[in-house]
């Protein structure tokens, strides 16, 4: 779990001079933690093109962790550095939505502020500013001016790392999201808890690895602050190319994955779902999903093709903001048991139908 001797204001200092200071562009880093690993979809790209230079340069994210159909959403980006993401999600909330970004930098974000009313209102053309950036420790985003409710999705991007007190920056997550709401990110995780002197180096903290969480701690602060199982989207190996600093971590493995949390009453602990006889259809109405939509890495939904899914599936299909994307059959009323797993992985789509009900079987 978390290392109680860690001194929180020595790690805030020494993360504010690291990305603020010594960090000045993306190939300053000395590890492959705080770069994204894999291409991100298309129209991600697309409109990173659109992205100034200057925000773009100081990135240091490990992933892509923007949701699509987020058109008219209130965002939050948590430690959002330089802006990107943030700059990516103003297009797609458009401008009946907001993003709001959070970070304790002030180099940082200068940089984010610097292009904020060309970017939305020359380039967008919004008729007003729905971007915008303020000064705040992830841990307190009350003082930073956020009410309870008040966000529909959190997007993070290698951030919670850093912290020093995980469990409270889950636990204002957590407050901050409507019911339904979700955190959709990506961070670093380490395959056994960290030795003393790899959490407390300051680069490898400030390179997302002196702070990475072994992932079975992750989860289980996931389930005690009240989101339920994590759901893995995608996951990609960390390397560490300075072996002076590769000799500090032992035989950790790390592994920069991407999350999702949805803040959903009545979710049934453990990772093993519960068949209720639920099926659940996707509708085909995210503009960037026209033919399937992959909730995470069990449980892929083509368009119009029933699938059977567990209790806590059809509890986040049917509560959360990706209800006008789904119709889910079913209630709660009568347990069949355990529901048993005939498909796994990223072709859970492609599993042979159910004679009784015409649904696809899944995870």
């Amino acid at each position: 779990m978390e290392n109680p001797s860690i001194d929180a204001e020595r790690v805030y200092t020494s993360v504010k001079d690291y990305y603020g200071k010594q960090l000045q562009q993306t190939s300053d880093l000395q590890t492959s933690a705080c770069c994204t690993l894999t291409a991100p979809p298309a129209r991600i790209l697309q409109l990173l093109r659109n992205v100034p230079d200057a925000v773009v340069n100081k990135y240091y994210g490990c992933g892509t962790p923007i949701p699509f159909g987020i058109e008219g959403c209130n965002v939050l980006d948590l430690g959002c550095g330089s802006g990107r993401d943030a700059y990516v999600a103003a297009v797609l909330v458009g401008p009946d939505g907001t993003v709001t970004g959070v970070d304790m930098t002030d180099e940082q974000l200068q940089v984010a502020r610097d292009h904020v009313d060309q970017y939305t209102t020359t380039q967008l053309g919004y008729s007003r500013p729905n971007l915008h950036f303020v000064e705040g420790y992830i841990e307190c985003l009350e003082k930073a001016g956020l009410a309870p409710g008040s966000m529909d999705v959190v997007i993070s991007n290698c951030v919670v790392n850093l912290s020093p007190q995980k469990e409270q920056v889950l636990r204002e997550v957590h407050r901050v999201l409507r019911e339904g709401g979700e955190f959709y990110f990506s961070d670093v995780y380490a395959s056994r808890r960290l030795p003393a002197e790899a959490q407390n180096h300051e680069v490898l903290r400030g390179e997302c690895i002196g702070g990475a969480l072994y992932v079975e701690d992750f989860k289980r602060l996931c389930r005690k602050v009240g989101f339920g199982e994590p759901r893995q989207l995608s996951s990609s190996p960390v390397g560490i190319q300075n072996q002076e600093l590769a000799a500090l971590i032992g035989l950790a493995q790390f592994t920069s994955i991407t999350y999702r949390c949805f803040k959903v009453s009545g979710l049934e602990e453990g990772c093993r779902e519960e068949d209720y006889g639920q099926v659940a259809t996707y509708l085909g109405t995210i503009t960037e999903h026209p033919h399937a939509y992959t909730l995470d890495e069990k449980h892929v939904f083509e368009k119009g093709r029933p699938i059977r899914v567990g209790g806590n599936t059809a509890a986040i299909l049917s509560e959360s903001w990706l209800s006008e994307h789904f119709r889910v059959m079913g209630d709660r009323s009568v347990h069949f048991g355990p529901l048993e797993s005939k498909c796994s992985g990223a072709t859970a789509a492609a599993t042979r139908a159910s004679p009784a009900r015409g649904a696809v079987d899944c995870c």
